[in-house]
C-alpha cells in the first residue's frame, strides 16, 4: 500500500523524548502522512514535530478519545492508523496492520498483544490487574457479539476513516478503544486482528493510573454492553 493512502495519527501529551525516536523511524520507513494530536504539551513536543515536519493539531483537552476524534476529522486519507506516542508499538507491523483493509477484508484491524506478545502486561500486580481487566472486557465483547477476539484494548489499530467517523464515539478517555470496538461490531463492521508485539514505554511515565480509571472502564463496559 502506498503510505500516502494512510494517515498515522499519534495522540501525544508531553512525549517529546519518545517522538524524537518514533517520528524519524516512521519517516525513514517511507511514511509521509503523519499527524500528531497534541494534548497541550509543555515539554517541547511541538518542537520535535516541527523538526521532522510533522503537522500538529491541538485536541480539546478532554483526553485520548477526544484526541482520536480530532485526528479522524483532520485526516483526509482513506485509512488511518492510531499509534501511541510512547514507543510501545512496532512500526514494522504497519504493513501487516493495513493489509486486511487494503484487501477489502476488514473495516477495523486491531494489533493483538495476546497474539504477538507484550513486554508491558506481565511482571507485577499492576500489570496483572491490567491484563485481567483487559481479558474480562474482551470476553464480554466476544460473548455479546459471538466473535473470538483476543485483545480489545490495544490502541494500535487501523481502520477505514469514514466508517470509524460514522461510529459516533463519545468517550473521551482511554475507554475509547472498547467503545470503538463495541460500536464497530454492533454496526456490522468487519473486525480482524493481527499479531504485534508491545514494547515497554521508552521514556517517561505512563499518564494512566489504574486506580483512577478502573471505575471508568467498568461504567463504559456496562454502558456499551447494554446499549451499543
Amino acid at each position: 500500500m502506498s503510505p500516502t493512502e494512510t494517515t498515522i495519527i499519534i495522540a501525544a501529551k508531553n512525549e517529546a523524548a519518545n517522538l524524537a525516536e518514533l517520528l524519524p523511524a516512521l519517516r525513514n520507513s517511507g511514511w509521509t502522512d503523519i499527524l500528531v494530536v497534541d494534548g497541550h504539551s509543555v515539554d517541547g513536543t511541538g518542537d520535535v514535530c516541527d523538526k521532522y515536519r510533522v503537522p500538529v493539531v491541538r485536541d480539546g483537552g478532554r483526553g485520548k478519545g477526544d484526541a482520536l476524534r480530532v485526528g479522524l476529522r483532520s485526516a483526509k486519507s482513506k485509512f488511518v492508523v492510531f499509534m501511541d506516542a510512547d514507543g510501545s508499538h512496532e512500526p514494522a507491523d504497519l504493513t501487516a496492520l493495513l493489509a486486511p483493509l487494503r484487501a477489502g477484508q476488514a473495516d477495523l484491524v486491531i494489533a493483538s498483544r495476546l497474539l504477538g506478545g507484550s513486554s508491558e502486561l506481565h511482571g507485577g500486580f499492576d500489570e496483572f490487574f491490567r491484563l485481567t481487566g483487559s481479558s474480562f472486557i474482551t470476553a464480554c465483547i466476544n460473548h455479546k457479539f459471538r466473535v473470538r477476539l483476543s485483545d480489545s484494548q490495544n490502541g494500535y489499530r487501523a481502520g477505514d476513516r469514514e466508517k470509524l467517523m460514522g461510529l459516533d464515539t463519545r468517550e473521551n478517555s482511554t475507554t475509547i478503544e472498547q467503545e470503538m470496538l463495541f460500536k464497530a461490531l454492533s454496526r456490522g463492521l468487519r473486525v480482524v486482528e493481527v499479531p504485534s508485539h508491545e514494547y515497554p514505554r521508552k521514556h517517561g511515565k505512563s499518564h494512566i493510573r489504574l486506580s483512577r480509571v478502573f471505575l471508568n472502564y467498568i461504567y463504559s463496559l456496562l454502558k456499551n454492553y447494554l446499549f451499543a
